[in-house]
């Protein structure tokens, strides 16, 4: 019965759509639904899922002291014994003992480098020693601000400036036993 009634709402003229009345309605058919910029949950199963492919990974963050001791540090895997200069990418020997023998000279080699280095961080033992305001003037002249701190708070800040990718380098001096950490 309901086969009959839908041939009688066929017209021959009418072949895509029905005819109600005296509308013609047009056929059903699949309409693509329209794309917005508010996709729903149901939209994933409309479309494929989304995906990524990276190009170029960004680089690391950076060199990152994990640790140091009486003895030396530990810089992004690298054990270096005594006093360092850590200018990244590169890790050298610095040739002081104390605070006393930080002078120009020995941070002549933070103002020669290129890309200049916006900071940079001075560790000097266990306590944060006063500098020769000489020797602070010389870089901030340079160009360079100076943080100079006890090592354990240098390696921080240092670690903190690299990660935010800062141009930033450390002259670091071992802490004496009672304050390392391994």
């Amino acid at each position: 019965m309901a086969a009959v009634s839908c041939a009688r709402l066929l017209s021959p003229g009418c072949v895509h759509g029905l005819r109600l009345g005296s509308r013609v309605l047009p056929a059903l058919t699949r309409v693509a639904p329209a794309r917005s910029h508010r996709l729903g949950p149901a939209d994933d199963e409309l479309y494929q899922r989304t995906t990524v492919s990276v190009m170029q990974k960004e680089a690391e963050a950076g060199t990152i002291i994990y640790s140091y001791s009486p003895r030396g540090f530990n810089i992004s895997g690298n054990r270096v014994l005594g006093p360092c200069a850590v200018v990244p990418p590169a890790i050298l020997q610095w040739n002081v003992g104390r605070h006393t023998d930080i002078t120009e000279e020995s941070l002549s080699l933070f103002h020669l480098l290129e890309p200049r280095i916006e900071v940079l961080v001075l560790g000097t033992g266990a306590r944060t020693e006063r500098l020769d305001p000489n020797v602070l003037d010389f870089l901030r002249k340079k160009g360079i601000a100076v943080e100079v701190q006890d090592t354990p708070n240098a390696c921080a800040t240092f670690n903190f400036l690299s990660s935010e990718r800062r141009l930033v380098a450390a002259a670091l001096i071992p802490p004496p036993a009672s304050s390392a950490v391994e």
